[in-house]
């Protein structure tokens, strides 16, 4: 199944590598068809499979032969792994734990979309935000009913409600400290990292409290330590403009996989659990 999934994956990585190309520069992703940016040709059906296709012409445009970009294979690439990851993830934890009643598939399949839609969220978002540094409205905001009503129904059928006190509650105390932050300094957060926080504070808050408090602070820690990366490689200096939406998405998913663990543990160091 994970790896079926992943091969769907390629094929939303494909649509992925057009939203990122076109969102930004607020052309429709739909319409016209895709085609050569140097020559104008349109991309051939058969030059369009996932990956192969990028092989099998060596990167190069089938008409003009201008150079393909090697983002477009690894986008492909990265989200087809990326979706059989979080699809092995999520059944290997179902079928261990929770029985194959007719409400706990369909829980399942509720919150393997919810899972897989943020993950092609988490690309497009992350892609553009190292690229034009914005985390545009149009991906972020549609985000939020899409999450709230597959996470709600999976709650509801698995007669878990209080995951949707989690969800919101999680989502407004995110979305509230990253404002807080914007409005006290402005130049370093910008409300496209608020609106992803209530985002992704509504995923977190709904796995749990240690998901959330991982999630939440993993964004800080690895952003600091890339900053402090490029400022000991003299990259960037103490005014440089880094993106730090990649790093709220990456410390999200660090929540979700593992911050249930890593919450217990750290406890545990306590004497606290």
């Amino acid at each position: 199944m994970a790896i079926l999934i992943g091969v769907f994956g390629s094929a939303i990585g494909s649509f992925l590598n057009v939203v990122i190309y076109r969102l930004p520069l607020k052309i429709s992703v739909v319409s016209p068809p895709s085609a050569c940016g140097s020559c104008g040709s349109r991309i051939r059906p058969w030059d369009n499979v996932p990956v192969l296709s990028w092989l099998l012409l060596r990167g190069r445009c089938r008409d003009c032969r201008t150079r393909i970009s090697f983002r477009y294979p690894i986008v492909e690439l990265g989200t087809a792994v990326f979706f059989g990851v979080v699809a092995a993830w999520l059944l290997t934890g179902q079928s261990a734990s929770d029985p194959a009643t007719a409400s706990s598939l369909i829980a399942t399949g509720l919150t393997l979309f919810a899972l897989l839609y943020l993950a092609a969220v988490s690309v497009a978002l992350g892609m553009i935000d190292l690229e034009t540094h914005t985390l545009p409205n149009r991906i972020v905001l549609p985000a939020y009913p899409i999450a709230a009503v597959l996470l709600g129904a999976a709650s509801l059928l698995t007669g878990e409600p209080g995951r949707l006190f989690g969800a919101v509650a999680g989502g407004l105390i995110l979305f509230g400290l990253y404002l807080l932050m914007a409005l006290a300094y402005p130049a370093g957060m910008g409300m496209g990292d608020v609106k992803l926080a209530g985002l992704l504070g509504l995923y977190l808050g709904w796995f749990g409290w240690g998901q959330f408090a991982v999630g939440a602070f993993s964004a800080f820690l690895l952003g600091g330590l890339f900053a402090l990366a490029l400022l000991a490689t003299r990259r960037a200096n103490r005014k440089s403009g880094i993106p730090f939406g990649p790093w709220m998405l990456a410390g999200a998913w660090l929540g979700i996989f593992y911050g249930e663990q890593i919450a217990t543990g750290y406890l545990s160091l306590f004497g606290l659990v």
